[in-house]
């Protein structure tokens, strides 16, 4: 992979063009619930594979942990997509994606922070 490659470009790249779509229909205000919704309805309109509500298993000691992050979405089998309603995203928000996906063995995260009132806010983290 070349230097200025990016992981998953033109996955990432519809992924937020879906979310960007959202915000500027939707504007900020509305609990995660409805952007989760919402962006249901656009990544179906836009032929984005996606498992919503999906529950990833966590592996410790040569077991698997009875408790199970439940992402937002996992796009594409490989992107965990978390979505988040809130003034702005904070750090506490990336160590849990990237303890995520480096529990469950996923390269690519991206949060996705509706809440902001300027612009829709997102970020990808690579484990």
């Amino acid at each position: 992979m070349n230097h200025v490659d990016l992981l998953f470009k033109e996955e990432v790249y519809r992924i937020i063009g879906a979310a960007i779509e959202v915000h500027s229909e939707l504007g900020p205000g509305f609990l995660e619930a409805v952007y989760h919704e919402a962006l249901e309805i656009v990544f179906t309109e836009k032929g984005i594979p996606f498992k919503s509500h999906e529950k990833l298993s966590i592996p410790f000691r040569g077991r698997i942990l009875k408790k199970k992050h439940e992402a937002d979405f996992v796009c594409f089998e490989e992107i965990v997509v978390d979505i988040k309603a809130a003034t702005r995203l904070i750090s506490d928000d990336d160590a849990v994606m990237l303890n995520y996906l480096r529990t469950t063995r996923k390269r690519l995260g991206i949060l996705i922070n509706f809440g902001s009132t300027k612009k829709l806010e997102w970020k990808r983290l690579i484990s």
